[in-house]
Order: C-alpha cells, then structure tokens, then sequence
C-alpha cells in the first residue's frame, strides 16, 4: 500500500500575499465541529464551518464564520460546496476538517480535485477505504490476526437458514452511512430464525447484498467497548490515548456515546498499531473495541478516520488532536504525547435519560453515576468560556430532533 502523499505548504505563502492567517474549513457544526473551533480559536487560528442546518457552532465566538450549504451529506455535493465557499472566502490553503464518514469519504477520493486547493486532513483513499468498508476492515484485521466478530456477507435470503444455529446475530452495514440514514439504527439484533429473516428482507430493501454483514454479538454493552484514540503519521502513532465507554445509546448497539473516560489499556494499543501500520494511515482515527467476556479477548468493531465524537477529551487529558492535526498539516512541530486516565466527557443531553434508563434496568448506580460526573472534565457542548453554543441547543432541541427524523423518513 502506498504511502499517503503528504505535501504542507509553506506558511508564508498567504502571509506574503498580505492575506488572513491560515484556518480550519470545518463539515459540521455540530459538537465534534464545535470542539475544533474551540481547540483552534483558542490558539487565535481562524475557523469556518459550513452545515447544510442551523448548529450550535453558530453561537460560538471560536467560529469565525458559519456557512449554510446546500448538502453535506452528498459526496459530489460536499466537494462542489467546499470548493465554492474556499474561493468565494479565499480560503486557500486552509486545512480541511471532516467530521462525518461521509465527509471522509467524499474528500478522500475526491482528494485530488481538493488538495490543489486546501490541506487536506483526510488520507488517500488507498489507505481510507480499509476504515470506510467494514468488509475490508474485517478482511484485513484476520490477515493481521487482530480478533473480530464473527461476521458473514450472505448473498441471498438462501444463505439465512445456514446462519440459525448462530443466533443471536446482529444485522448490520459494511458501510455505515447508507443504512444509517435509510433506517436511522446502527444495527439490529435477531434473536430468532423468523427474527434473522425479516431483518435481512428489511437490510436488502435499503442496501445492496454486498454491504449486508451479520455478526456474532459479543457479549455486554458500552462499559465493555474500549476506543483507541491517535494521531498517526505514516503508519506510526505520535499521540495516543484509550478510553472506556461506560455509558452509550442505544446501550447495546450504541449510536454515540454519552459519558465515556480515559483508561491506561495497552491491550488495545498493540492491535490498532499493527492495523494502522499495514494501511499506513495519517491522520486522526479511533478504533473501537468490545472485550469478550467469554474469551478476555478485545474484538475490533470499527475504525473512524476521521475526529471521533467525543474527542474533546483530548485536550483535557494533554492529547490535543485537532491541533495536532492542523500543526502537522502546517509543517509545525508535534510533540509525541499520552492521554492520562481518570478524565470523563460527558454528553449531558443524551447521557440524562441514557442514564435514567440505565438505573431503571439495574446497570448503573448512583454512586457508580455520581463519580463518573465528578470525573467529568469536557461537557460536549457546554464551556464556561464560550456559553451558548449549550444554551442555543437546549432551544434548537425540537428543530435538531424534527430534522434528524426528516433525514431518517427520505
């Protein structure tokens, strides 16, 4: 596999133009965005951020500007509005920030129409499409002996019958984003023969065969997924932390976090770096994990190329990754760096009621919840220097809600 083409640009080459400093074009201005705005406006770095909806960024005074597009969910679409508002904006040799798979996608195999352009974050597509394609992901982690879930690609409603005596199983996508958005669920759980055929009837109504996986379901919920989160430079990791996700929803096939903490589990640094290494990936990526009660072993489950959800913990823990990411895009100095444990993030408009339920069922306790919000450093939107963006989403809540349904019914 080819090396990732990696070409920063010299800083001075706006600074002699007499033009702005060099700054982020964020995708996304929800609270991954959110977290690069204020990692780099905090540094004095200008951020843009488009979004095809109202967001929270907007009411940021880290986001320099906020733009409306028409899509950023559209691959062609995505490319041709963040090449419009680079030249509308002169945003030349900005460093391009996605924050969405799809966004990965799109500027990774259209990396050559954007790179003349910007610096581009995200890698080559040679190395990118092992993340992007679980298939792949699959493939190459048994090639690397890194534990999996079982998992099978049947072609035809034939093939279900051979699969019975492995119930239960789960339903899910090779490429996450084409079933997501048609059915608004991460994956489904079958636990009957009846169950297994109807949900496959329901996933090849959507996608295509080839992207239908049905997987063993390791045993557990979020307390038992561990993420390996870097900053990785050919292949090689520079900055590293990992990380528990003790509370998630939904709680067995979790769509997002909601309060998740740092942990020293070298277990899982082994397995990511021998993975990262045969695709030689730069970049920022978090590799998700589920230990197997049964067997002690950590099974990959996904790999994001891309700044993950909660990865504003970064910083709190001394592992700045947006930063990291734009420095080695500008040709600055990186220093190598280690997250330390005990730090939590906590998502409180989704981790209230995750956790209410999570008490109701007899999996979390009070006190078990009451130190985990005393080990909170990083609120995934609320910041007592920048206020709004938390209060805007407490009053954007039915419009945020009312969308997310609309995308989920198109």
């Amino acid at each position: 596999m080819a090396t990732i083409p990696q070409e920063p640009r010299a800083i001075e080459s706006r600074a002699a133009a007499g033009s702005q400093k060099i700054g982020a074009l964020v995708v996304g201005g929800d609270h991954p965005g959110l977290a690069i705005a204020r990692s780099l406006g905090r540094r004095g770095i200008p951020v843009y951020i488009i979004d095809d909806q109202y967001c929270i960024s907007s009411f940021s005074k880290y986001a320099a500007k906020v733009i409306r597009v028409e899509s950023i969910l559209d691959e062609r679409k995505t490319v041709d509005a963040v090449l419009e508002v680079g030249r509308r904006y002169n945003l030349r040799d900005w460093v391009l920030f996605p924050t969405r798979d799809e966004n990965v996608a799109a500027f990774s195999r259209y990396r050559d129409e954007l790179t003349p352009f910007f610096r581009v974050t995200t890698g080559d597509w040679k190395s990118v499409e092992w993340a992007w394609d679980k298939k792949k992901t699959y493939e190459l982690a048994e090639k690397l002996g890194i534990p999996c879930p079982m998992t099978f690609n049947p072609m035809s409603l034939d093939e279900i019958p051979a699969l019975f005596p492995r119930l239960p199983l789960a339903v899910k996508p090779a490429v996450k984003e084409n079933f997501f958005y048609a059915t608004g669920a991460k994956a489904w759980r079958a636990n009957t023969p009846e169950e297994l055929q109807s949900l496959y009837e329901k996933a090849i109504a959507q996608i295509r065969p080839e992207e239908i996986l049905i997987q063993e379901i390791v045993p557990g919920d979020g307390t038992t997924q561990y993420s390996y989160c870097a900053f990785v430079r050919n292949g090689r990791p520079v900055s590293v932390l990992t990380a528990r996700r003790a509370r998630q929803h939904p709680r067995e096939f979790g769509r997002a976090a909601t309060y998740v903490e740092t942990i020293d589990a070298p277990e899982i640094e082994d397995l990511s770096e021998r993975f990262l290494k045969a695709i030689e990936f730069h970049g920022l990526v978090e590799i998700e994990y589920k230990r197997d009660p049964r067997s002690g072993e950590y099974k990959l489950l996904d790999v994001n190329a891309r700044p993950w959800g909660f990865h504003a913990i970064g910083s709190a823990a001394g592992v700045d990754f947006p930063y990291m990411i734009y420095a080695d895009q500008m040709g600055l100095p990186v220093e190598p760096s280690r997250g330390r444990a005990g730090v939590g993030w906590l998502r409180m408009v989704s981790d209230i009621p995750t956790a209410i339920s999570d008490m109701f069922h007899g999996s979390l306790g009070i006190s078990t919840y009451v130190k985990s919000l005393r080990a909170t450093r990083v609120e995934s939107v609320f910041n007592a220097g920048d206020p709004l963006p938390s209060l805007a989403e407490l009053v954007m809540l039915p419009y945020l809600a009312a969308k997310k349904y609309l995308k989920f019914q198109k």
